[in-house]
């Protein structure tokens, strides 16, 4: 159940990174997905490194949202022609 859940919230924060970051991004629903899973990602590690988190918990909405950002730049930057 956790997956879907992952999934799920992934999808989200996917959606909202995007709605935010300027430009057109043409991804699917799985790259979508992805982007905001990976984000969260960013975030939990990133926040651990920090000293923000503890080791293990999960970033909250706000950070996840903001990890998506950063990836999504990084994204952008990879992808630019």
């Amino acid at each position: 159940m956790s997956i879907i859940i992952t999934i799920v919230v992934g999808f989200i924060v996917g959606l909202i990174a995007r709605a935010i970051m300027p430009g057109n991004q043409s991804m699917g629903l799985i790259m979508t997905t992805i982007l905001g899973i990976v984000g969260s990602l960013v975030a939990s590690y990133g926040g651990a490194a920090l000293g923000l988190y503890a080791q293990g918990t999960p970033a909250g909405w706000i950070a996840s949202v903001v990890g998506a950002i950063i990836v999504l730049f990084i994204y952008g930057l990879v992808t630019k022609k």
